[in-house]
């Protein structure tokens, strides 16, 4: 990406003070933009070797390293991936499925819209304060913004854009900013040795103009987490983990005077952690919470007033039972709000969030009873409308997840409905009032609520209405041959408000639950459908299925749920399962030492008809965790924890030759656990996932595409987090899913699903054509975020022409 260059925004947004642009005509959901290039050409039939049919690739490319942005992302693993033509299913342990903002956005203050353009931030914002021209400073983990390194600070301008020349390059993590009232100078407080290249322990004053650091030097011996500023300009109330500041002792609540960094002679001592100042309007109370249960020599629970002069603790107490993790004073000043971790305060009950007044500290009516956490708080200049950010999933009366928009004097939730994928932990509006910025630790904001199983647009990459809202976690998918069923297994009791324990089968459409009911007594890990539809394969914990004892591997009848004769038996867990293209056999991996009527190591296979075990004995020494066959049935790969099978040392990883379950000369030798495979449909390549870092002779983290003819691993390399984990993988075409514990690709968040999308052009003969005369060809979607400048070459009978 160019410097300071602005992602383009996976959901439709305002131009800054304007209106909403024209939507793409490809786009059909309101949170997606791509580019799609239709492109005619004049071709001879003689340009082409033979006639190819219509969805047919002319030509195809190896897979790009980055993911598709405009996918959505979820907020817990992803289990499951299923490819259905224009549709993507995915199962799990998520409740939000939303698009991949990264981790902070600018709102439009009147309607909540997301305001273009904007620059994506790779990790969490944990601060965020208003500029004097419209624009915010921000500070937290992240190192990158925009596509250009930044060291846990940055510069957002008015229009959305980074500002590439301001860099102050803080060393360490930035809990709070506060911004002097002239607008000149940054305070910068966290847990960090050094900005701009100058040594400053955990706090420091940069110019706001130029990101240079000032002299300004307290060196506080422990970490800050708040800091505000006075009216005036001249005080710097600092909060934190410390016990000295500028070489004399304060413990974790100083003044100092802000330019020299000296400590003044306020002195009001708190016995624990201060997580957030808060200043009255007229400057002369300063409010602190925290974890503190003493402060200034006063017994004062959480929270507390102080003079600003002085340091006295004033008489006010509103005494919650927990932490306060944020406060914000409205703008006459009667009246401080105070979020945390508490339930009773200021004399009444009111769960994390409560409005107390500043004469008496007694808790008012507003009452909007959030169900966990709140971290952060902005008020609307008008003082009409409070805007909260934290871990609660409910507040207001409403449904509103980690962020929402609050009527001040009583609490109710608006309609603004910005779901997040994970806590909101900075709020700021911008100087004029016109927009909000949204920073924390998610990475989407603006999804919808989906509990365990969505299904996504394959086009836009948006979830559908699709909605069965299973109640626990999904680990396995079926989908039958005429596509109108769904079947799900996992950990689970109802499914969309009916009672289907760990199995069960919705519309496909509508996500309405069927009549199947075969109830599992235990844990589903593995689905196989029948060519024909009639039969479904369920491997896992559970020892009764369809009304019949089944231990972990049954065949249930799709029409009644009842469990057919067909009866392995097997000794231990089953985890995955492949069938044979014409259905006679069944393969299964796991943790069983035998199946079928005979001793079958970790993975067998079963005839159908019978349930009996097979010739086939590669005979692993640990667990079988993924399969995947080949196009002709001929070889079954394997994934999973053993070290031997098919009579080879083979690591995590193996081929087997289905006719005599021989390991084949394919070893691509991973070095920890593989859990997921995927072949593609010419049988070529294989994905595979899982824990590790070394695969196919490669370095490759946890994700892999490798040359089943060699072992070899190919030039991709998507590099995902060194604590990641795929568990799930699915190809649609030349298009690669991937689901699990995926956090980061390359230098970019994630949120646990990926799309994989070809990186080189690859060109589709369109519906209803055939590769003679004159004809429409689409190039595919750009995998990329950001503008791209496209140069075409055609060859024809008289030379080249480019376009």
């Amino acid at each position: 990406m160019e410097p300071g260059h602005l992602c383009k925004p996976p959901f439709p947004v305002k131009e800054k003070g304007g209106k909403m642009p024209a939507r793409p005509a490809a786009a059909n959901t309101p949170f997606h933009w791509f580019f799609r290039v239709l492109i005619v050409l004049l071709l001879s039939a003689l340009m082409l070797p033979r006639p190819l049919t219509a969805g047919q690739t002319a030509q195809a490319g190896t897979l790009s390293d980055l993911p598709d942005p405009f996918l959505w992302v979820t907020d817990a693993p992803v289990h499951s991936v299923l490819c259905a033509g224009d549709v993507t299913y995915i199962g799990g342990e998520f409740t939000y499925v939303g698009p991949n903002t990264g981790c902070g956005v600018i709102l439009d203050a009147d309607d909540g819209d997301p305001i273009a353009p904007f620059s994506r931030v790779e990790n969490a914002v944990l601060a965020a304060v208003p500029d004097a021209s419209g624009g915010f400073f921000i500070g937290g983990r992240f190192s990158e913004v925009g596509g250009m390194h930044r060291g846990y600070l940055a510069h957002i301008l008015a229009d959305g854009s980074l500002d590439t020349s301001w860099d102050p390059n803080a060393d360490g993590l930035v809990y709070d900013l506060a911004l002097s009232p002239d607008g000149s100078t940054l305070y910068v407080a966290g847990l960090f040795t050094s900005i701009d290249g100058n040594l400053r322990e955990n706090l420091a004053a940069v110019d706001a103009v130029t990101g240079a650091v000032k002299s300004f030097n307290p060196n506080p011996e422990g970490p800050i987490d708040s800091i505000a500023i006075s009216p005036d300009g001249s005080i710097l109330y600092v909060g934190g983990s410390f016990s000295s500041i500028s070489g004399q002792p304060r413990s974790y609540f100083a003044a100092v005077d802000a330019f020299t960094g000296q400590a003044t002679d306020f002195v009001s001592d708190a016995d624990d952690i201060v997580y957030d100042i808060e200043l009255s309007p007229d400057g002369s109370i300063v409010y602190v919470g925290g974890e503190f249960e003493s402060i200034g020599g006063h017994h004062r629970n959480y929270l507390a007033a102080v003079e600003a002069a002085t340091g006295k603790v004033k008489a006010w107490n509103p005494s919650p039972d927990g932490y306060v993790m944020t406060t914000l004073s409205s703008p006459d000043g009667s009246t401080l709000y105070a979020g945390g971790y508490f339930k009773n305060i200021g004399g009444h009950q009111r769960n994390h969030l409560a409005a107390l007044s500043t004469s008496t500290g007694v808790a008012t009516s507003f009452d909007p009873n959030p169900d966990s956490i709140v971290t952060s708080l902005a008020l609307s200049p008008d003082g009409s409308t409070l805007y909260a950010g934290g871990g609660f999933t409910i507040i207001g009366g409403q449904a509103r997840m980690g962020f929402a928009s609050l009527d001040a004097a009583t609490g109710a939730a608006t309609s603004l409905n910005l779901n997040a994928n994970n806590g909101v932990l900075a709020l700021a509006f911008s100087s004029d009032g016109s927009t909000i910025y949204v920073g924390g630790e998610f990475n989407s904001i603006g999804g919808q609520p989906r509990y365990h199983l969505a299904a996504l647009d394959n086009a836009t990459g948006a979830v559908n209405s699709f909605n069965p809202g299973v109640d626990g976690v999904v680990n396995a998918l079926a989908l039958s041959p005429d596509g109108s069923t769904l079947y799900a297994g996992g950990e689970f009791e109802n499914v969309d408000g009916f009672q289907r324990k760990n199995l069960a089968a919705v519309d496909a459409i509508t996500g309405s639950v069927t009549s199947f009911n075969p109830g599992a007594d235990g844990v589903v890990d593995a689905l196989a459908l029948s060519p024909d539809g009639s039969t479904l394969y369920a491997g896992g914990e559970f020892e009764t299925i369809g009304g019949h004892h089944r231990k972990h591997l049954a065949a249930v009848n799709t029409a009644t749920g009842a469990a057919d004769p067909f009866a392995p038996d097997p000794d231990g867990f089953v985890l995955s399962l492949v069938l044979s293209p014409d259905g006679s056999t069944l393969y299964a991996g796991g943790e069983f030492e035998a199946i079928g009527g005979q001793p079958r190591n970790y993975i067998a296979a079963l005839n159908t008809s019978t349930g009996v075990a097979t010739p086939f004995d590669p005979s692993a020494d640990s667990a079988v965790i993924a399969l995947a066959l080949s196009p002709d049935g001929s070889t079954l790969y394997a994934g999973g924890g053993f070290d031997n099978i098919g009579g080879q040392p083979r690591n995590y990883i193996a081929a087997l030759n289905t006719s005599t379950g021989v390991a084949t000369s394919f070893d691509p030798s991973a070095d920890s656990a593989v859990i997921a495979l995927a072949l593609s449909p010419d049988g070529s390549t294989l994905y595979a996932g899982g824990g590790f870092d070394n695969i196919g002779g490669q370095p490759r983290s946890c994700l892999a595409a490798l040359i089943t003819a060699s072992g070899d691993a190919t030039n991709w390399n998507p590099e995902l987090g060194a604590l990641d984990e795929v568990s799930s993988l699915a190809l649609s075409g030349s298009t690669l899913y991937v689901g699990g514990l995926v956090t980061s690709v390359g230098s970019k968040t994630w949120g646990y699903l990926a799309r994989f999308n070809p990186s080189a052009s690859t060109w589709y003969l369109a519906e209803g054509c055939t590769a003679q005369g004159m004809q429409t060809y689409i190039l595919v979607q750009n995998p990329g975020s950001e503008i791209a400048h496209i140069k075409l070459t055609f060859q024809t009978g008289s030379g080249e022409v480019e376009g």
